[in-house]
């Protein structure tokens, strides 16, 4: 019996879904893309078959095990993201999944993955893409994350991995190149972030967890924020100072990291929460493109 009306189907999601949800699949997207960039950037010119078969088992490969490290994210902090109206959707902090059973499928992906990688792709990249899911799940999600309000700087370090992974993928070793790579995703994590944090505010405070805007407060935070968008705008020239790139790229990154440097410094002199979330949402776009200019510059100069 049904008095309202509404099956079960439409009430709950299916499994399938809940589980998907655990991924985090915005989150991955990106992640992958980023490690995409670094596999086309290892390889002069375009793709041979072989090649492209192996970057496509090395996506695979990480976004499996990337899946897994956000499904154990997503049991730490059940509790945490059961009083956050962002997270609260999350079926572990519904309770629509169990601890066991999102333990379980996180230790599937990850072995899943990680044989993937080992096998097909080669050593370094699947130690590599290990070492990432334990800097997120234990090091940053469990250790960092609820201790100090550089959680985010420091933790940002797993999220910078993707293209060392992609050219580690390619390559079977990790050059300057990757690194610069990770630099720029490094320098990027905290400004995106702490945007978020800034108008999210109350529900970091109702969580506990020491970000920055609750620890130091807005006007603090703002400038950081600024702070950080400029040195990554020195950043962002890397490519084109160390030769990975040309002009195409050069004019993108003066583009982007100027647009961002921007938003940092209004968000900086007059804050309000939607210039907050216009910035959030800009840091996405920002290296998003910067990315796809790289891309685009490698095939077309």
């Amino acid at each position: 019996m049904n008095p309202q009306g509404v099956s079960p189907a439409v009430r709950a999601p299916s499994r399938v879904r809940q589980f998907h949800a655990l991924t985090k699949p915005r989150v991955i997207q990106l992640i992958v893309f980023c490690a995409l960039i670094g596999m086309v950037l290892a390889v002069p010119g375009a793709p041979s078959l072989a090649e492209a078969r192996l970057a496509g088992l090395a996506c695979l490969g990480i976004w499996l095990v990337a899946g897994a490290a956000a499904a154990f994210n997503c049991i730490v902090e059940k509790g945490i993201d059961s009083r956050m109206k962002r997270t609260a959707w999350r079926p572990t902090a519904k309770g629509e999944l169990s601890d066991w059973q999102t333990l379980l499928f996180s230790a599937v992906l990850c072995a899943a993955g990680s044989w993937l990688l080992y096998v097909w792709v080669n050593p370094l990249t699947m130690w590599l893409t290990f070492a990432t899911f334990v800097g997120y799940a234990v090091v940053y999600t469990v250790i960092l994350k609820p201790l100090t309000p550089q959680n985010i700087v420091i933790g940002g370090a797993s999220g910078a991995m993707p293209p060392v992974l992609g050219w580690a993928a390619m390559t079977g070793d990790v050059g300057p190149e990757a690194l610069i790579l990770f630099l720029i995703i490094f320098l990027w994590t905290p400004p995106h972030f702490w945007a978020l944090a800034l108008y999210r505010v109350e529900d970091y405070r109702k969580s506990g967890l020491p970000m920055l805007p609750v620890t130091h407060g807005n006007e603090f935070t703002r400038l950081q924020i600024l702070l950080y968008t400029l040195v990554l705008f020195a950043a962002c020239l890397m490519p084109f100072a160390y030769g990975m790139s040309s002009w195409l790229y050069l004019a993108a990154a003066v583009a982007l990291s100027a647009g961002f440097c921007a938003y940092g410094w209004r968000l900086w002199r007059a804050y309000s929460d939607e210039l907050a979330r216009r910035t959030f949402r800009f840091s996405l776009v920002h290296l998003s493109l910067l990315f796809a200019a790289l891309l685009l510059d490698h095939y077309l100069l």
